[in-house]
């Protein structure tokens, strides 16, 4: 199993710039099922470690310790508007 990682970066509503790792695992199934590669869900984690949920529309929901609504950041990236 190979892991494939992409970095994209997202701003709170102050501007703050908060980078977010997205890391995907990929199996490769081999030749008998002729499938190819399967990528699984992607885990998502701030440069701090700290779990994302990808909302739709550009936006993020960061997950930080003691609260329980989140940082919610958004980005410019078009792999995500």
């Amino acid at each position: 199993m190979s892991e494939h990682e992409r970095t994209i970066m997202a701003l709170d509503n102050q501007g703050r710039e908060v980078m977010i790792d997205i890391l995907v695992s990929v199996k490769e199934l081999g030749e008998l099922t002729r499938a190819g590669p399967v990528s699984g869900e992607p885990m998502m984690r701030t440069r701090e470690g700290h779990p994302v949920t990808y909302l739709g529309g550009g936006e993020f929901s960061v997950t930080l310790p003691g609260d329980e609504a989140g940082l919610i950041v958004r980005t410019d990236d078009p792999d995500f508007a």
